[in-house]
């Protein structure tokens, strides 16, 4: 029903998170039907610049256009690192504004299911660096792979560094009954002193 090229932008969108086949088509519509041609060959020069000028950060993994990342360029931070699986939770975190230490990526979390183990995860690179830091946060999701990247390299650093977790709980304004018993099972063992 389109032209070709349409079809293939729609496609192209579809392969984003959280676009569907109606979203896709929405968002390419609106793009040629409203969009001008310059800002059009704009969105397209910045999508090539992507492309080419990110990379990962050498020491930490984070994703940078320069040769390393800001954090890792930064030396007023704190000796400590906080262990991420992806580079997003290092943009989530950052936007607190309190974490003032450094941290490193995983590239992704152990899940036997989708054949990730750890030897698919930026470890090795995690090892080498551990000796200039004096905490290691673990900062992975509170899911089953979470839980097992995190035991994991619990398992493997507890005896070089001291090894800390985030804690989990109840969020700001929750009402008790609407929480689950996991997280309130979470809110009593991680309860910390008045």
């Amino acid at each position: 029903m389109y032209p070709k090229s349409l079809d293939k932008l729609i496609e192209d969108f579809q392969k984003l998170p959280g676009i569907g086949e109606k979203t896709a088509e929405r968002l390419a519509l609106h793009l040629i039907t409203t969009q001008s041609k310059e800002d059009i060959l704009v969105f397209s020069k910045n999508l090539e610049a992507v492309t080419t000028s990110i990379h990962e950060c050498p020491t930490c993994h984070m994703i940078t256009d320069q040769p390393l990342c800001d954090i890792c360029s930064d030396s007023d931070r704190e000796n400590i690192v906080m262990v991420v699986a992806e580079a997003k939770d290092v943009i989530s975190l950052e936007k607190m504004q309190t974490y003032k230490g450094y941290y490193h990526v995983l590239g992704n979390l152990i899940d036997f299911s989708r054949g990730i183990s750890n030897e698919d995860l930026n470890i090795d690179t995690l090892q080498i660096r551990l000796s200039h830091f004096n905490e290691m946060i673990i900062a992975t999701n509170s899911t089953v792979e979470g839980e097992l990247t995190a035991r994991y390299l619990h398992s493997l650093f507890k005896d070089s560094i001291t090894v800390t977790r985030l804690a989990y709980g109840l969020p700001m304004g929750t009402d008790f009954k609407y929480a689950d018993s996991q997280t309130l099972a979470k809110a009593v063992e991680n309860r910390k002193g008045f």
